[in-house]
């Protein structure tokens, strides 16, 4: 036993007076007499990870981090991982490696910033969708990177964390909350719980529709209503390959979130107006601002219901391969010396993640009977938008183009990185976490591969109106 065997040496070492740390009837990890008892919670998303440092008797955050996701150098999105894990030999265990190096750095340096050690870490929780999971657990990722794209495991799991390589307390426990399906995990699970919309929904609070979504390289959606027929309120999920492009990735300019980053665009006779993160001088364009600077385009007629761009217009130019394009900012005005500019290959990058997520949308609508009017005419929050991307859109943009359905912007509510408030929750609360399994065994999952409607309504969203 990794605490047993070092028992005897660790009492001398604190002079016979220890905190003794146990789940369950087991010793987990002896501390010292004064120190805090900390809890790590992470939240590790195909792009970016969140990780949380916890005070596990008062339930404060104690400091929290960020850090892109290591392994994005093997494949911008979850089919690139799962086909790199499949076709090495030492795939699998090379993606698991890196991850978790990344987890036990970013552990090590919130413990520093607090003045402890990573050993008072004696509880910790991971979410991710399902391939971030699987990966994060060192389990077999191939079977979802085929049809039916079932899980290795869907029940939640505990782990000894060193049996991961996770550098915590010697004998910690690692949770894992239980995944959906191929590709709706437990960051979702996370994030229904966190927002309470199936609890509100269940005690009469709420007696509308309403639609959770995740937006991020895979964007999880989620519509809870109450059955007409049954009474009993039901919950169906799909998840939207919406790729990078939101994160700036396959964009001609495109950056992620950082200081230069152009976030907001306005276009109107009197020509472009920009805003940046910090103020900096533009240095590129992020998700926000590709899909605000997509949505000022269209208002303005620069292009066509395709995404073509009108050559006549006043502001498109021929861009180097004969197709036209938008100068953003010239070169005199960026923080680097080069044109920022916005290609129609940049559009339809935009088109195709809106028109993942606008069809994964319809698709539950119709599976539900449900209709746009019924978001549109509830008496409160009818469409919850979370996740990083999620917090910064700008809400009439992401109507003008299509990705959402066109709402009051009252019926909106943005909440930020949702499954991480909920990681916490589940670190935090054993009633929590036996709530996240009830969530994951009441969602119909809804396959949109498989799905006879999906190509159709796809090839609708891609147009503008």
């Amino acid at each position: 036993h990794p605490v047993l065997e070092n028992i005897s040496d660790r009492l001398r070492l604190e002079d016979w007076s220890v905190r003794v740390v146990y789940r369950g009837g087991e010793i987990i990890g002896l501390l010292p007499i004064a120190s805090q008892m900390l809890g790590l919670a992470a939240d590790i998303g195909t792009t970016k990870l969140a990780v949380y440092l916890i005070d596990l008797e008062t339930g404060q955050t104690l400091a929290s981090t960020g850090e892109m996701n290591p392994q994005i150098s093997y494949g911008e999105d979850v089919l690139s991982r799962i086909s790199y894990a499949n076709q090495h030999v030492r795939g699998r265990y090379t993606l698991h490696d890196r991850l978790m190096s990344t987890l036990n750095k970013l552990a090590a340096d919130l413990c520093a910033q607090i003045g402890a050690n990573y050993e008072q870490i004696v509880d910790a929780v991971l979410v991710g969708n399902t391939a971030m999971h699987h990966l994060a657990a060192n389990l077999p990722v191939r079977q979802l990177g085929e049809a039916p794209y079932v899980p290795a495991v869907s029940e939640e799991m505990n782990v000894p964390a060193g049996q991961i390589g996770l550098m915590i307390a010697p004998g910690a426990n690692t949770h894992f909350p239980p995944n959906i399906a191929g590709f709706v995990g437990a960051d979702h699970v996370a994030m229904l719980l966190a927002s309470e919309t199936i609890y509100r929904a269940e005690s009469g609070q709420v007696s509308y529709p309403v639609i959770a979504l995740d937006i991020g390289t895979n964007t999880e959606i989620s519509l809870i209503f109450t059955d007409r027929k049954s009474g009993r309120v039901r919950v169906l999920s799909c998840s939207a390959a919406s790729g990078p492009a939101f994160e700036g990735a396959h964009i001609h300019d495109g950056m992620r979130a950082a200081p230069g980053a152009i976030e907001r665009v306005q276009i109107d006779t009197g020509g472009i107006r920009l805003h940046t993160i910090g103020n900096r001088p533009p240095v590129g364009i992020c998700g926000s601002g590709i899909l605000d600077a997509v949505a000022q385009m269209l208002d303005n007629g620069i292009l066509n219901h395709r995404g073509a761009l009108h050559t006549g217009h006043p502001q498109v130019r021929q861009g180097s391969r004969g197709r036209g394009e938008l100068l953003l900012a010239p070169a005199t005005s960026t923080g680097h010396g080069n044109e920022i500019v916005v290609t129609r290959e940049d559009v339809h990058e935009i088109q195709l993640a809106k028109a993942a997520i606008r069809a994964g949308i319809e698709v539950l609508l119709a599976e539900a009977g449900i209709s746009a009017v019924d978001l549109a005419t509830a008496n409160g929050v009818s469409f919850i938008v979370a996740g990083a991307f999620g917090t910064y859109i700008h809400l009439p943009s992401a109507i003008r183009i299509g990705m959402f359905p066109t709402l009051p912007l009252e019926r909106f509510a943005q909440i930020g990185n949702a499954a991480g408030i909920g990681a916490r929750q589940i670190l935090l609360s054993e009633k929590r976490r036996q709530y996240a399994g009830q969530i994951a065994n009441q969602i119909e999952y809804i396959e949109l591969a498989n799905h006879a409607g999906f190509n159709r309504l796809f090839m609708q969203a891609l147009f503008f109106q």
